[in-house]
Order: structure tokens, then C-alpha cells, then sequence
């Protein structure tokens, strides 16, 4: 799992939302749609689409990815494979205003459930600050893929923290 990557997709979709976008691509990454289903469920971004260099005609941004072309993805195309990202806005406000990574490639952080269930009350809990903020989410990656962080402690499932999204 590449964190560097991760980042990048963070600081994009950020810069994206304070640009004001309504669509924006990231390159193709099983991490990638992973993350972005998980931004999608919680409702921070209104649409994920599988496709091409270009942007998707309109009819084709739907809720669930696809590939619009209806060909897999191989080795001759891999690297023209993007994901087309829609942002939401709330009353002229980007709704996904702040994300940033926790774990870093120099330092990840591992978590069991004990210590989620307490920075999903509020308290701190090692290097990991709670969640205070209205909307305020955190994402673990755990063996079950990527989940938010009331969602593991739902489970009872611990893994490492990727990145906080306010």
C-alpha cells in the first residue's frame, strides 16, 4: 500500500473542492475506488465513474463505477485508466473542505478497536486526535477494506488510519 499515493489523492481532492470542481480524475488504484466508495457512502462526493483520459459524457456519471467503454482494464491501457470524481456542494460551500493523511509512510499508525472506539467518543488516543467536528470522519484501512471509523468499532475491527476528512 502506497501512502505517498494516498496523499496525493488527498491534497487533490482538497485543492479540487477549494477550486471550486464539480469533476476531477485520480489515477486508477484498487486503494483509490476503495477510498472514494468510503468518501461516497459517508457523502462527502456525489459521484465515482471508472473511465478514460477524457471526462465521461454526463449520462454516464452514475452513483456506482463503471466502465463506460465496457473493455477491462490491461496492461497496453492501464495507464490512461482514471477515476472521475464528483464533488458536492452545500449552500456554495464545498462539503469536503479539509482532508489530510494521519498515517505517513515514515510513521503509520495501527489501531484496535479499544483505542477507535475512543477517538470515535472524542478522546484522544495516541498520536490521533478524537472526533470533535459536525461531519467529521476518519477512515481505516483494516482486512476488510477501507471503513470509516464508527464502522470498525460497529465490527470490532482495528487497522491503520489513512486520513481524517472534515
Amino acid at each position: 500500500m502506497s501512502l505517498v499515493n494516498l496523499s496525493h489523492l488527498c491534497s487533490h481532492l482538497q485543492n479540487a473542492s477549494k477550486a471550486r470542481l464539480g469533476l476531477t480524475s485520480l489515477p486508477h488504484s484498487n486503494m483509490h475506488l476503495s477510498l472514494l466508495h468510503s468518501l461516497q457512502r459517508s457523502g462527502f462526493l456525489s459521484t465515482v465513474t471508472l473511465g478514460g483520459p477524457t471526462p465521461p459524457p454526463p449520462s454516464l456519471l452514475l452513483s456506482h463505477p463503471r466502465d463506460p467503454e465496457g473493455s477491462a482494464i490491461t496492461q497496453t491501457n492501464r495507464a490512461t485508466r482514471r477515476l472521475w470524481v464528483g464533488l458536492k456542494y452545500w449552500n456554495n460551500e464545498p462539503v469536503l473542505s479539509r482532508m489530510g493523511m494521519v498515517s505517513k509512510p515514515t510513521r503509520r499508525i495501527w489501531m484496535g478497536v479499544e483505542q477507535l472506539r475512543d477517538i470515535a467518543k472524542g478522546v484522544r488516543s495516541g498520536y490521533v486526535d478524537g472526533l470533535r467536528g459536525v461531519g467529521e470522519c476518519l477512515f481505516v484501512s483494516t482486512d476488510r477494506g477501507i471503513m470509516e471509523v464508527r464502522e470498525c468499532v460497529e465490527r470490532g475491527v482495528g487497522g491503520m488510519v489513512l486520513c481524517r476528512v472534515l
